[in-house]
């Protein structure tokens, strides 16, 4: 018997034509065994009959006969297989909650491995086997195991759901066609199954589209929030100095204006912190239901696909946020409206008051533009980056618009929609600082700009896309350029505007020279690569705008 049990290999009961167990074994002249069903389909193809294995030529087709021999080692080989897979699924570990357990196990349920829509049935890698190997199953229909696949039925007609009616929306079976959707639009469930994978990917990119631009508006409100933040701290920073000169019988006054600056960022504040949650709220929902539609697009279960795709193709309510803005309140005025409703006595000292404040301010701020002017550095055009229409004078230190396009090399760095020009000095760490004359022009685009900028076609200058500058136009109108445009309210028209950078801060500044007086502020910056000054004198608009953008020397005794 030992010996009968070393002989039982797999290689020795295997048909070398299906490579599966012999099935009614047979013996061809040359003495080699196939499957006689196997050996005959050969010779049906064949002309001359011939053995698969040594390919000796037979004159005619030898008359089989079962080799009974081999067919019954065949059979005991195949039980002992079996007896084997019996005794490896009981010892591998029972399936964990959740996870499909193998219908054929008995006393411990194993994981299944794959389930058949053929047999309903799951199996674990044991009992699989026969699946992998017996040519007859080797046909049935195998998928990712699941679990209750007597859903995959028709209740009706107790048939495999494999086909999908476009016209009433729902899986049925072979005979649900014939029946009760007869004449309707049905189609293989895999061919709705890939469709609708199709749409889930759709949808998915649209989710993700729309969680993408309410980060982009967080970071709007959150810019906004920063704008409003910086205007309460310098009317607060006004508000103290002039409160601090006077005596106690202003010293109310100044509590009240304190809270009420404070009360109109308090609400800014709420409101944005409203916004934002609401946002946050909004992308959690999106990115459950990305989440969702993923693992969704993934299944290879048509019939699960396709029950879930209704629900999980929508995307979840969400607010239109296109028209929310946070806008930073006004405080234009407050300390004045403050001072009027101070005592008679004190109006003759508002004037003197405003004076003294005024010295204190722009003194200030003359200490921090010497501090600044240590930055200066000595900036020149670079004419492979100027729109063709533009003129740039030989010390590259002017530029302005011209009637006429040159003809000039449409090359990677040359602006060829925008009248624009880069500086040839970059900065990738440090600071710098350089001053442009604006005098007589009635529009004009400055600032900085990182490298990778696109410099082809209509620009959409924001800090997002790698600007930060400041502009003229229609005369009066000075904006900062984010998203969306700050309007400036400047005391008085520059004539000359400094601009200053510092890399590591992520700070640029624009400045009017002759006023000593910040006009505003980027901060907190993010650069990531190097940064080029920006220059645009704008249209020359029938010769109202013909003055040039002058480059001046910087003056250290100023």
């Amino acid at each position: 018997m030992s010996t009968a049990s070393c002989l039982l290999t797999e290689d020795r009961f295997l048909c070398s034509i299906c490579l599966d167990v012999f099935t009614h074994p047979v013996t061809t002249p040359c003495g080699h065994n196939f499957c006689k069903a196997c050996i005959t389909d050969h010779w049906d193809v064949n002309v001359l009959p011939n053995c698969p294995n040594c390919k000796k030529l037979f004159s005619t087709r030898p008359e089989l006969q079962v080799n009974t021999f081999i067919s019954e080692m065949a059979a005991q080989f195949r039980l002992s297989a079996q007896q084997k897979a019996s005794s490896s699924s009981s010892e591998q570990q029972a399936a964990q909650p959740g996870e499909v357990p193998c219908d054929v196990c008995t006393g411990t349920k194993v994981k299944a491995l794959k389930s058949c829509l053929v047999c309903l049935v799951s199996y674990c890698e044991a009992h699989l086997e026969p699946h992998l190997t017996t040519s007859g199953l080797k046909r049935h229909q195998l998928m990712d195991p699941v679990k209750n696949l007597a859903a995959r039925m028709c209740t009706k007609h107790d048939k495999l759901l494999e086909l999908f009616c476009k016209t009433d929306q729902m899986c049925v079976c072979m005979f649900c066609t014939v029946l009760d959707h007869k004449n309707h639009d049905v189609v293989p469930l895999r061919e709705e199954y890939e469709g609708k994978k199709a749409e889930l990917g759709k949808t998915e990119a649209e989710v993700q589209q729309m969680i993408q631009k309410r980060r982009l508006k967080i970071q709007e409100i959150k810019h906004s929030v920063k704008l409003s933040e910086e205007q309460a701290e310098r009317e607060v920073a006004e508000g103290v100095l002039v409160f601090s000169a006077l005596k106690e019988s202003v010293e109310r006054s100044q509590v009240e204006l304190m809270d009420t600056i404070k009360e109109k960022q308090r609400k800014t504040q709420k409101e944005a912190e409203g916004f934002i949650k609401e946002l946050k709220q909004e992308i959690s929902e999106l990115k459950k239901r990305s989440t969702e539609v993923e693992q969704l697009s993934r299944s290879e279960d048509h019939l699960h696909l396709l029950q879930s795709f209704r629900t999980l193709n929508t995307a979840p309510r969400t607010k239109d946020w296109t028209g929310v803005r946070v806008s930073p309140p006004s405080y234009e005025g407050t300390v004045v409206r403050a001072v009027n409703q101070l005592e008679k006595k004190l109006r003759k000292q508002k004037k003197l008051l405003e004076k003294k404040l005024s010295k204190q301010m722009k003194k200030l701020l003359e200490e921090k533009l010497k501090r600044v002017l240590q930055s200066a550095v000595d900036v020149t055009l670079d004419p492979d980056t100027a729109n063709p229409y533009l003129i740039l004078s030989d010390d590259g230190k002017q530029v302005k618009h011209g009637d006429v396009k040159k003809n000039l090399p449409d090359n990677p760095e040359r602006f060829n929609f925008h009248v624009v020009v880069l500086g040839k000095q970059s900065l990738s760490s440090g600071r710098i600082y350089y001053e442009v004359q604006v005098k007589e022009k009635t529009g004009w685009w400055l600032g900085v700009v990182r490298k990778s900028i696109n410099r082809k076609g209509i620009i959409s200058a924001s800090p997002q896309n790698g600007y930060w500058t400041i502009c003229l136009r229609n005369e009066n109108e000075y904006s900062a350029w984010a998203r969306p445009p700050v309007r400036l309210s400047l005391k008085s028209r520059p004539e000359k505007v400094g601009v200053f950078v510092d890399y590591e801060e992520g700070l640029v500044s624009f400045y009017d020279v002759g006023a000593v007086a910040l006009i505003c502020s980027f901060t907190g910056c993010c650069f990531t690569e190097k940064l080029y000054p920006f220059f645009s004198p704008s249209l020359n608009y029938k010769g109202k705008n013909s003055a040039p953008l002058i480059i001046s020397a910087v003056n250290h005794t100023e």
